[in-house]
């Protein structure tokens, strides 16, 4: 059952005086508790459709460093941050009370570089466009649809999340890259050099970093993260693809007044404060090795493993042969690759009715792929944001991209409210993901973001 969130010095409509409304930020947020997420953590291994128990999880390998904004020292008159980062959100299923609610929240974006929005699927996609107009008049909004939502009150499922970043410390520029069908690596690399050198012209040497919201069914971030990580002059890039919850059927981005499909946005954020890039995953190698024999680069599917049907030969790989295969089995028994020296996780889709796979990235023939198991998730967390902290002092906001297999693992193992929390705690507001962005490659079921300190 859902709870329902509050506003800043609101009660939602029904609610009774008195009742506990979900903290927020922005204009007369308040302390009040939190309510429970429905989930709750167990420490009893669980059991996947008959399969063998959950093993106990390793100790966590350490942490790879991520990109830090380094501190600077203010000019005359450049005083410390005139507002927190304002962050809202809303599970009202009719998109013009949702987006009223976020506004109230957040404000109306009079003081804001830009807004971004994540938001679920299932909302009329002109209803949205209009409510957002109504709500934020000329202050550019951007976002993208999801597979779930990270908010001030914790994960939600259709409903929508947002973030404010005030103009006094924050400068936004944005660029649309449309029919990423038809992808094209040197307009690409071209259009992304004349937007560096605009943010350059105005950032006053400030430091910045890029965010890459793309199309998640586009099947084209692999091109396009590169081309554009290589051309960013040393700017750290993170980012998300677009969901549709579990329908895979349909993603679109947001960008100033228009959802497009087929499309990517990628925003260069200059700021003042204090920021640092990360990425993490809680997946070790096994011993069980696969060798991808038939695949079709252009559509992510792999017909042939060991030269077996590529579905029927990982099922038996993971030791499930007589278990169907669903998105939960594949979160929870996920497949990686060695790049540089480090693993990365190759994320499944779906098996479709031929018993090929579809996967969340790029696959091609001879790929030799690993069957990895997971540590513990929460753990994993808990450092990354002690890292986080030490790195650049409290936190005022992450902006956070987890992929939804992640999102299904947690859920299964039942940790979703322990996970929840965390996020909560440590302010992070996102949105759940069909991959994730980060430098220069395109990754499968990790946490990727940036933290933005108050300082």
């Amino acid at each position: 059952m859902k709870t329902k969130p509050g506003d800043s010095g609101h009660s939602p409509s029904g609610q009774p005086p008195g009742a506990k409304t979900r903290p927020v930020d922005g204009p007369g947020a308040t302390s009040q508790p939190k309510p429970k997420v429905t989930a709750r953590s167990s420490s009893t291994p669980p059991r996947m459709n008959g399969a063998a128990p959950v093993p106990p999880a390793p100790s966590l390998p350490p942490l790879p460093p991520f990109p830090v904004a380094p501190a600077r020292t203010r000019a005359r008159g450049d005083g410390g941050p005139t507002a927190p980062l304002r962050r809202g959100g809303s599970d009202k299923t009719d998109a013009r009370a949702a987006v009223a609610e976020l506004r109230r929240q957040i404000g109306d974006g009079g003081d804001a570089a830009g807004i971004l929005v994540f938001f679920s699927p299932a909302y009329d996609r002109q209803e949205m466009l209009a409510a957002l107009k109504e709500a934020f008049g000329s202050t550019p909004v951007f976002g993208c649809t999801t597979a779930g939502e990270i908010t001030p009150f914790g994960y939600i499922s259709n409903g929508l999340t947002g973030i404010s970043f005030p103009a006094a410390d924050f400068m936004v520029h944005s660029a649309l890259f449309e029919g990423l069908s038809q992808f094209q690596i040197a307009n690409t690399i071209e259009r992304t050099h004349q937007l560096v050198s605009q943010r350059h012209a105005q950032a006053q040497g400030r430091p910045g970093f890029g965010l890459l919201l793309v199309d998640g069914l586009s099947t084209r971030e692999e091109q396009l993260v590169s081309a554009i990580g290589n051309a960013l002059a040393g700017l750290p890039l993170i980012g998300g693809s677009a969901g549709d919850g579990l329908d895979f059927k349909s993603t679109v981005v947001l960008h100033e007044g228009r959802c497009v499909g087929d499309a990517a946005i990628l925003l260069l954020v200059t700021t003042r404060r204090r920021f640092s890039v990360f990425k993490t995953e809680h997946f070790v190698p096994t011993e069980h090795k696969m060798v991808v024999t038939g695949a079709d680069l252009e559509t992510r599917r792999v017909f042939e493993i060991n030269a077996e049907p590529a579905a029927l030969e990982y099922a038996r790989l993971v030791g499930l042969s007589n278990e169907p295969l669903t998105p939960k089995i594949f979160a929870a028994h996920p497949v990686v690759v060695r790049v540089g020296g480090q693993y990365h996780v190759r994320a499944i889709q779906k098996v479709n009715p031929d018993n090929s796979l579809t996967f969340h990235c790029a696959i091609d023939e001879g790929l030799v792929l690993t069957v990895a198991r997971g540590i513990d998730i929460v753990e994993n967390l808990h450092e990354l944001f002690r890292r986080l902290e030490r790195e650049i002092g409290p936190l005022d906001a992450i902006i956070g991209f987890d992929c939804v297999l992640r999102n299904l693992e947690t859920e299964q193992r039942n940790l979703k409210a322990a996970v929840s929390d965390l996020f909560v705690t440590h302010r992070v507001t996102g949105f759940c993901t069909y991959g994730e962005q980060y430098m220069s490659m395109h990754v499968n079921q990790t946490f990727t973001g940036v933290a933005i300190g108050g300082t």
